[in-house]
């Protein structure tokens, strides 16, 4: 993995503190499990209530965490004044998602003044640890200039 520079010393509190602001992802009971410069994961334990008609995790919460994880690497290498929109992202659902928990992982490419650029691969653990890569994704991430409205909300 490329090696990036913050911009902010205290990125990952402030990464942190964003993503615990987020309501969907206490909704869906996500939890950010590793932060680093232009890199976060995001894990989200099985539940029934996230599964599709066949049983497995759905793909609106196996995507919703994709975006999350790609938009917070972006994140992560931003001034302490910016925020972050998704701007695009494309997920290609390889496998069906079961197992014990689904982690999402989200990596910059090309950091940018204006639009950073993500790779997001999303993996389904299963109960013995292994893992099987079920998505991958790529997006576009917009920085937005210091907006109190958007800045508090992450």
């Amino acid at each position: 993995m490329t090696e990036f520079q913050p911009a902010n010393p205290d990125f990952e509190a402030r990464t942190r503190a964003s993503f615990d602001r987020q309501k969907i992802m206490h909704l869906i009971g996500a939890e950010m499990t590793d932060v680093a410069p232009g890199y976060t994961a995001i894990a989200l334990p099985f539940r029934e209530d996230l599964t599709q008609q066949h049983g497995f995790f759905h793909a609106g919460a196996t995507s919703t965490i994709a975006d999350s994880a790609g938009g917070y690497a972006a994140f992560t290498l931003f001034p302490a004044d910016a925020s972050v929109l998704t701007a695009e992202f494309k997920i290609n659902l390889l496998a069906p998602a079961s197992g014990t928990r689904v982690i999402a992982e989200g990596r910059v490419i090309k950091p940018g003044r204006t639009l950073t650029t993500c790779d997001i691969e999303v993996h389904a653990e299963q109960a013995d640890g292994s893992r099987k890569l079920i998505a991958k994704g790529l997006q576009t991430l917009a920085r937005l200039g210091h907006r109190s409205d958007i800045a508090e909300a992450g």
